[in-house]
C-alpha cells in the first residue's frame, strides 16, 4: 500500500537574487491559470510559467514541516497571483475548494495517496535504466558466473526455463541478472576506456546451489544463450523524483551512445555522456545541449578553402538520472535543434 502524506504547498517567486543562477524569468508566454491534469510534470508545469524549468526548487517555496515538496495532485490549479505586490505562484489545492481564488494558500491537511502525486519527469522514460543496463570495468562480467547449459534440449532459454550456472556456491543474493557484453564506451577526445556496458538480456531465481546452480528465468528482454553473464540483481535505491540544479563547477562532456537505436536524438531520449560521477556529476544535474558547430571551408580568405570552425549552438537541457565512475545516463528534457552523437553537454553558462 502506498504510503499517505500530509501535505501542503507554498508555491513563491522570486524575481532577482544574489547568485545568476537564481534569478528567476518568467516565461513571456505563461499563462495566468494551469489545472493540473494526469501525465502533468513538474518540469512541464515548470516550464509553462519559467524561462528555465529546471529552476522550480526556486518558486516551489514550501513550509519546513513538509518532507516531500514534489506532491501535488491533478485538480490542483496554479496561478500566477499578486501577494503583497509581487508577482507569486499560488497552489488551490483540489482538495480545498472552499479557500479564496487568487491568494497564496497557507499550508492545510491533506492525506493523498502520493502514487496519485505528479513526478517531477516522465517516470517511465528512464525506469528501465535505473537498475539495468549498467556500466561495468573490464574484468567484472569476464569473471561473473555464466550460463553453461540449459532444462531440457533447448538451444537458447526463454521466460520459465531453467538455467544451469557456473558458479554460484555462497550467493549473497536470491536474485540474479544476466547480462551480454554490449558497447565500449571511449571518450572521443582521446581515445581513452570509460567503461563497457552490460547488457541487460533476463531476471533469474536461484533454485538450487552448486557447480553448476540451478536457476529460473522469471523474465527476458532477449533470448538467452550460453555463455551469458550473471551478476546479483541490483538493489540500488530507485529515485523518479530529483531536485534538478546545475553543476557547481563547469563539467562539459560529449554524447558517446544513444540508447533505442535512434538517429536524430529527441525529447525523453537516454543518452549516455563522458563524465560521470569521477568528474562531478551527480542525480539531478541539469546539463546544456550544445550542437557541435560544423567544421566548413572559407573559400574567401587569403589562404584558400582554410579550415573554419562554426560556434557551438544550444539545442536543448539533459537532466543527469544516473552516474557511473566515468560514465552517465541523462535524460533529453527538450531539443530545440538536431542533436546526434558526439554533440557536446556541460553546465549551463549565464
Amino acid at each position: 500500500m502506498a504510503s499517505k502524506a500530509i501535505l501542503g504547498l507554498i508555491l513563491g517567486l522570486t524575481l532577482s537574487l544574489p547568485s545568476w543562477a537564481d534569478v528567476i524569468k518568467l516565461n513571456p508566454t505563461h499563462p495566468t491559470r494551469h489545472v493540473v491534469v494526469k501525465n502533468d510534470t513538474l518540469w512541464d508545469i515548470s516550464a509553462k510559467f519559467l524561462q528555465d524549468p529546471w529552476q522550480w526548487p526556486n518558486v516551489w517555496r514550501h513550509n519546513g514541516q513538509i518532507k516531500n515538496p514534489h506532491l501535488i495532485y491533478p485538480g490542483d490549479v496554479i496561478t500566477l497571483c499578486l501577494i503583497d505586490g509581487n508577482p507569486m505562484l499560488c497552489v488551490d489545492s483540489a482538495a480545498n475548494s472552499t479557500i479564496d481564488k487568487g491568494r497564496l494558500l497557507y499550508p492545510h491537511m491533506r492525506t493523498a495517496d502520493t502514487e496519485q502525486a505528479i513526478a517531477m519527469i516522465p517516470s517511465e522514460a528512464i525506469r528501465p535504466f535505473l537498475t539495468s543496463p549498467k556500466v561495468i570495468n573490464k574484468d567484472e562480467l569476464a569473471n561473473a558466473p555464466y550460463i553453461v547449459d540449459f532444462s531440457g534440449e533447448h538451444v537458447i532459454a526463454a521466460e520459465g526455463d531453467k538455467i544451469y550456472v557456473r558458479s554460484i556456491l555462497k550467493p549473497e543474493f536470491l536474485a540474479y541478472t544476466t547480462y551480454r557484453p554490449g558497447k565500449t564506451y571511449t571518450d572521443p577526445d582521446n581515445n581513452k576506456i570509460l567503461g563497457y556496458e552490460a547488457e541487460y538480456i533476463a531476471d533469474n531465481v536461484i533454485l538450487e546451489l552448486g557447480d553448476p546452480a540451478t536457476l529460473r528465468i522469471t523474465n527476458t528482454d532477449k533470448e538467452v544463450h550460453r555463455g551469458d553473464r550473471l551478476m546479483p540483481t541490483s538493489e540500488e535505491e530507485v529515485t523518479f523524483n530529483y531536485f534538478p540544479a546545475p553543476p557547481t563547477d563547469f563539467i562539459k562532456a560529449s554524447i558517446i551512445s544513444v540508447f533505442n537505436g535512434v538517429q536524430e536524438i529527441g525529447q525523453y531520449d537516454v543518452i549516455v555522456l563522458s563524465k560521470g560521477a569521477q568528474d562531478g556529476l551527480k542525480q539531478g544535474h541539469i546539463l546544456s545541449i550544445m550542437q557541435k558547430g560544423k567544421l566548413i571551408t572559407d573559400p574567401f580568405h587569403k589562404n584558400k578553402n582554410e579550415l573554419v570552425k562554426l560556434p557551438d549552438q544550444d539545442a536543448g537541457l539533459a537532466l543527469v538520472f544516473r552516474t557511473f565512475d566515468q560514465v552517465s545516463y541523462a535524460l533529453v528534457m527538450n531539443v530545440s535543434k538536431n542533436i546526434r552523437v558526439l554533440d557536446m553537454v556541460q553546465t549551463p553558462e549565464k
